[in-house]
């Protein structure tokens, strides 16, 4: 067996010794974004290309030493740091950050998977194209840490998830084998599809190293408007209007309870967050009825959405489908209010204070997070379930809900009593709070992780809300793809 000094010079000859990290501050790569894991590595290894990928993963296996593949270090379910053993490897994939090629005629993209999803956007966008894939952290995650999350984002409700992005795949697999799987093909039925085996996969079955993605023609007219609601129910309304009004030009459908605009209006004041009061600032939600939420009149708008068109023919024709919406939805009753953007720049500014609710909620301190996923039109019945359930529970709870109405998707999150301590909360609250949670969403049958992940976080509980033959046979494909288990072991499933 290779013993570890062994194993750190082998890769020292494989990277560059400066490509080598285990002495110093090595928290970047050990510390979760949450903060809420601080794991500790024999080393961290930063390839530059597929070849010394499978040269590393070849040295680790030989050990018998686990490997964590990492690219930006964003991801929310504590699946990308080593843990506390000091035993295992962490491989950065941050040096292969490279755009191999872009195919104009066939709308494909080929990327490293280190490539920042940002970058990535604004090279699509220099040569007339539109990569989707949109969210909070894209100014440092990476595209192989979203494929191997299949992240969501603001768009789904158009383009779907990173795999719905995803024609193709360069994989290492846990024996060090080179899977050369970058087809740009949309039409491929030569057996079972790998690449939706990896994608998803949280570096559980192999290292993505590189991607083939779609790229679309860039809208001709995108709009956006911020609308203030009375209800839930009225949100779910308005999805319905929004879908015969604009059609496929529905790109984005955010709905956002006004607690958790509140938290960005106290912690970020320079945002300017529409449709709040001074008095909600510090406010929490007294009841599901919203009526501590500002008014327009004597009608409370406990919930904000916010909803974006975009339009392949022209920014009249976008406008006046818009406007059509937005008349129909006040006739209606589900719109109280609405302001629309009138240029880039506006736009840009409302969507800025939408994905800052979660640096907000950070700011406010330590909280129970939720990645939930709803039937949409049964998510009014169990919003108002949760809550109460939950404010039976525990007196003073704070309840932050946001998220990606229009696929379905809630970040149902749960925050300490105002004035509380955070970080005491967790520890005496945040089982009771999952369990509470969770067997909700499972009452309305939907799924405890939407686009975060399972990670180490939801490890355990998978098992109690995924069917035995579901287990099995993921415990199946693992053994089958690694059965040394050295490739992310203890996130999905434990062997």
């Amino acid at each position: 067996m290779t013993t570890q000094a062994e194993l750190l010079d082998t890769l020292r000859q494989i990277t560059g010794a400066p490509h080598v990290l285990y002495d110093g501050d090595l928290s970047a790569y050990t510390q979760d974004w949450r903060k809420r894991a601080q794991g500790k590595a024999l080393a961290v290894v930063r390839p530059a290309s597929v070849q010394e990928v499978a040269d590393i993963v070849k040295a680790c296996a030989a050990a018998g030493t686990s490997l964590v593949p990492q690219g930006g270090n964003t991801g929310l379910a504590v699946g990308s740091v080593p843990d506390e053993s000091g035993r295992q490897v962490v491989l950065s994939l941050q040096r292969m950050n490279a755009v191999r090629a872009i195919d104009a005629a066939n709308l494909t993209i080929t990327v490293e998977s280190g490539c920042i999803l940002q970058n990535l956007q604004q090279t699509a966008e220099k040569a007339g194209f539109l990569f989707p894939l949109s969210l909070a952290a894209e100014g440092s995650c990476t595209i192989g840490g979203n494929l191997a999350t299949n992240a969501g984002g603001t768009q789904v409700l158009r383009y779907g998830n990173a795999r719905d992005l995803c024609l193709g795949l360069e994989v290492v697999n846990a024996q060090g084998e080179i899977w050369h799987g970058l087809s740009g093909l949309r039409k491929d039925n030569t057996g079972y599809d790998l690449r939706d085996l990896f994608v998803g996969s949280e570096g559980t079955l192999g290292i993505i190293t590189a991607a083939t993605l779609k790229l679309y023609p860039q809208p001709a007219a995108r709009l956006t408007a911020w609308a203030g609601l009375p209800s839930m129910e009225a949100a779910v309304t308005l999805l319905g209007l929004a879908h015969q009004h604009l059609g496929a030009g529905l790109t984005g459908f955010e709905v956002m309870g006004q607690f958790a605009l509140s938290l960005v209006d106290k912690h970020f004041p320079q945002l300017r967050v529409p449709f709040i009061e001074a008095s909600a600032t510090n406010a929490s939600q007294a009841g599901s009825n919203g009526s501590n939420a500002p008014a327009v009149g004597s009608v409370a708008m406990p919930y904000c959405v916010l909803l974006e068109n975009s339009d392949s023919e022209s920014e009249a024709h976008a406008r006046e489908r818009f406007e059509q919406l937005l008349e129909t939805a006040f006739d209606q009753g589900c719109v109280l209010d609405a302001v629309v953007a009138e240029n880039l720049s506006q736009a840009k500014a409302l969507w800025h204070i939408r994905e800052s609710i979660p640096l907000a909620q950070a700011e406010e301190g330590l909280n129970v997070k939720h990645d939930i996923s709803i039937a949409v039109s049964r998510i009014p019945e169990f919003v108002e379930v949760t809550d109460a359930l939950l404010r039976q529970r525990i007196d003073g709870v704070r309840l932050v809900n946001f998220g990606h109405l229009g696929d379905g998707n809630l970040h149902y999150n749960v925050q300490a009593p105002e004035g509380g301590d955070a970080k005491a909360f967790l520890h005496d609250h945040e089982d009771e709070v999952n369990t509470l949670v969770y067997d909700s969403v499972a009452r309305f049958d939907g799924s405890i992780s939407a686009e975060h992940g399972v990670g180490s976080l939801k490890t355990d509980k998978l098992p109690l809300y995924k069917s035995a033959v579901a287990l099995s046979m993921m415990h199946a494909i693992k053994k089958g793809l690694d059965p040394q288990n050295i490739m992310n072991p203890g996130r999905i499933v434990k062997l």
